[in-house]
């Protein structure tokens, strides 16, 4: 029995209406950015400044951000000590959930390294307190220090793929476990649950076996949006519709199209030309306060170099919204965008962030190329996505929800 949601249906969001998420770990994604933050270093992981930051992004307009679980980039060893531990991704996300109301939250979580039954209720309850925003960022962490923390020995190559894979299957089986219905709150027989509306998933991968149901009631949003870099799941994987969307990067900005159409032409030979959507990986240094992107990178780079695997955007506003306007918007009627959405991962979270909320997300609203950033909506449906019922539930319960997928696309379309 098949978990994965329908994702043949094409996607609103793919019709020149696209998706910005940002990136919000630590200072910035340079490794020096601490050097040149307007927070104190002890600081940049506070509960306070988390709160400041996630709600800047809102109030900026942007539809998601993503927090990174993996260790913060070390300065040469010259980062406070103080500074050195944090929170991690589910539970950033989880703080930030209750004092937000339109932005998507997306916490990065390794599949390799953490139970699967864990995850899949972690982000459940996450959807709970965010209101149906939380989506997940697929992560499978090959660090040695990951596998000797649990006691294992590190994951590399086909297998590494393979526990991402079954670590989905079983958080997407989990989510379906209880039905919609199954919490009656029956007062008169003192029933809390139709237990018959809660399932085993039954699932054995050879790594490990799951036997199920959840603990946790199904999410708000049915399947909560998956989130994964291209070239971690096999395309037959992808063609079944494992992941929602796809994190997709090139060596420069300038291949960013090319290398977005590619994977969507791969994608259609394993049967998968409706999704997922695809968002494209940038990392930003504008120019800010007089200085000049170039002037800026290179400040930082005297104290480390930041080496990313992501293309990298240097120079001004406008060069920026010129960029991105080409890659969010429909090249003819008709036709899809060459992303559905792009993550930017910000140099200097401070500096780059005050100049993309001023001048760039403004214009690129003015154009039309963004989606409404509106309050109290889901994450799927800024995805253009339907609610899908449980693949548990009887059949006609899941034709209905089909046929409302159906029809909410038309709507969508109009």
């Amino acid at each position: 029995m098949s978990s994965t949601p329908d994702s043949s249906s094409p996607r609103p969001s793919a019709r020149g209406r696209g998706l910005l998420i940002l990136e919000l770990d630590g200072a910035g994604g340079h490794p020096a950015a601490w050097r040149a933050a307007r927070t104190a270093p002890a600081a940049v992981l506070t509960p306070g400044r988390l709160r400041e930051v996630v709600l800047a992004v809102e109030s900026a307009g942007f539809h998601a951000a993503t927090f990174s679980d993996s260790p913060l980039a070390d300065d040469d060893g010259e980062r406070p000590a103080d500074a050195a531990a944090r929170l991690n991704a589910l539970q950033r996300a989880a703080f930030a959930g209750p004092v937000t109301r339109s932005i998507a939250l997306i916490p990065e979580v390794d599949t390799v390294y953490t139970e699967p039954f864990h995850i899949s209720t972690q982000l459940a309850s996450l959807d709970y307190v965010s209101g149906g925003r939380a989506g997940w960022l697929v992560a499978a962490s090959t660090s040695s220090a990951d596998a000797a923390a649990v006691g294992r020995e590190p994951v590399s190559g086909g297998r590494l793929a393979q526990e991402a894979t079954d670590a989905i299957e079983v958080g997407r089986r989990l989510w379906d476990s209880w039905e919609d219905d199954a919490v009656i709150r029956d007062v008169p027989t003192g029933r809390y649950l139709d237990v018959q509306k809660l399932h085993y998933i039954d699932f054995d991968g050879g790594n490990y076996s799951v036997k199920g149901p959840s603990i946790i009631p199904r999410p708000l949003q049915g399947q909560l949006p998956v989130l994964a870099p291209a070239g971690l799941l096999a395309p037959e994987v992808l063609a079944a519709g494992a992941v929602d969307a796809l994190l997709v990067s090139a060596p420069t900005p300038e291949l960013l199209a090319a290398e977005l159409k590619e994977t969507r032409k791969a994608l259609a030979a394993f049967g998968a030309a409706g999704g997922p959507a695809l968002i494209a990986e940038l990392d930003v240094v504008l120019d800010s306060r007089g200085q000049g992107a170039a002037a800026r990178l290179a400040a930082l780079d005297a104290h480390t170099p930041w080496e990313s695997p992501r293309a990298r955007f240097l120079g001004s506003a406008a060069e920026l919204i010129e960029l991105l306007t080409g890659l969010l918007s429909s090249p003819a009627a008709g036709e899809r965008a060459a992303a559905e959405g792009i993550r930017l991962h910000p140099a200097v979270l401070d500096t780059d962030l005050e100049e993309l909320s001023r001048l760039v997300l403004p214009e690129l609203r003015r154009r039309g190329v963004l989606a409404p950033a509106g309050r109290d909506g889901t994450f799927r449906e800024q995805l253009g996505l339907a609610r899908p019922a449980s693949c548990y539930a009887p059949a006609a319960a899941r034709a209905a929800a089909a046929s409302a997928a159906s029809a909410a696309t038309v709507n969508a379309g109009n």
